[in-house]
């Protein structure tokens, strides 16, 4: 009786076609690519094609009602040269900013700060002041803060009762600038929640240390609290400064928009939206919104610049 012959297959059991692992490659890309078409499509209709459409429209005059018309650089020059508006807009924008900015971050750093407890109730605290930032820049609070800022307004009855001569906010240029600026420093949730996060990071045991070497309140604040915040200070500055550039409701609805009074109240971005919309000069517009990037960008740089000289990473031994 004959015994049967088990042979070896040398060969894998299963070999992949290269056809078929090539097919399956293409029909994973192509659902990839379907998942993220949405932001895709969006990003180009929205963002990339808008913002090359502004370039050229920066170097025609267009009036939206017309063809386009090649000028070169007239408009560029127009601003610089022939608008005196246009740097009216620009000092009040750099007013506004540079006086905005620091004043919000301090205060949303002291609220953060006393927020900065294991009370039960901080949740509803963190809510209630976050709050005004989730409606300051929408129009019905613009309304409301012009109202407030009125010749009858409550800040006026307040100096009144106070024995102070009462604010012409909406007479005085420097005044009307003030009251926008106010409003930038009462939108501070924001920075303040993420100052009360980096808050939490820092360990309580450089505290106790501090402590124990005899150090108050304010030197734990300047020797701690400030350097192992300053990454935090730097993203916080970033975003408040851009934020700030890009201000067009309140200064809109506080002057009805017109920039009033006597230009006092002239943000870059509503001059930029008087001459898109109200004058139709949508390719001068433009130019001006090329300008604002390049100084947008220009200060973004020099802040990171300068940020080796004062932001501390625990990475880089607190240099």
């Amino acid at each position: 009786m004959s015994t049967p012959v088990i042979k070896e297959n040398v060969k894998a059991d299963y070999v992949i076609n290269p056809v078929t692992k090539r097919n399956r490659l293409i029909k994973e890309t192509l659902t990839g690519y379907a998942f993220i078409s949405p932001f895709i499509i969006g990003f180009l209709a929205f963002t990339f094609i808008p913002i090359l459409s502004s370039l050229y429209l920066s170097f025609t005059n267009y009036n939206l009602f017309s063809t386009p018309k090649w000028i070169g650089l007239d408009n560029y020059i127009k601003m610089f040269t022939a608008d005196p508006r246009y740097w009216q807009s620009l000092k009040v924008t750099l007013i506004y900013v540079l006086g905005g900015v620091p004043l919000r971050l301090a205060f949303a750093l002291l609220i953060a700060i006393i927020l900065n407890t294991t009370s039960r109730a901080v949740g509803l605290y963190r809510s209630l002041f976050y709050l005004p930032s989730l409606i300051g820049g929408s129009v019905a609070v613009a309304i409301m803060w012009r109202n407030v800022f009125g010749d009858l307004g409550i800040v006026n009855i307040v100096l009144d009762l106070l024995g102070l001569t009462a604010v012409r906010w909406f007479g005085n240029p420097t005044a009307a600038l003030w009251m926008l600026i106010f409003l930038s420093v009462w939108q501070f949730g924001s920075s303040m929640l993420i100052f009360l996060a980096g808050l939490k990071g820092i360990p309580k045991s450089y505290y106790e240390a501090a402590s124990v070497d005899g150090a108050n309140g304010l030197q734990q604040f300047i020797k701690i609290t400030l350097p192992m915040l300053s990454p935090v200070i730097l993203f916080n500055t970033v975003m408040q400064t851009i934020a700030a550039f890009m201000t067009f409701v309140p200064a809109f609805i506080i002057s009805k928009g017109t920039g009033g009074p006597l230009d006092g109240t002239l943000l870059y971005s509503l001059y930029l939206f008087i001459q898109g919309f109200e004058f139709f000069n949508m390719g001068y517009a433009s130019a001006m919104a090329w300008i604002m990037l390049i100084i947008v960008g220009v200060l973004t740089v020099i802040i990171f610049t300068t940020s080796k000289y004062w932001v501390h990473y625990e990475s880089e031994g607190g240099k």
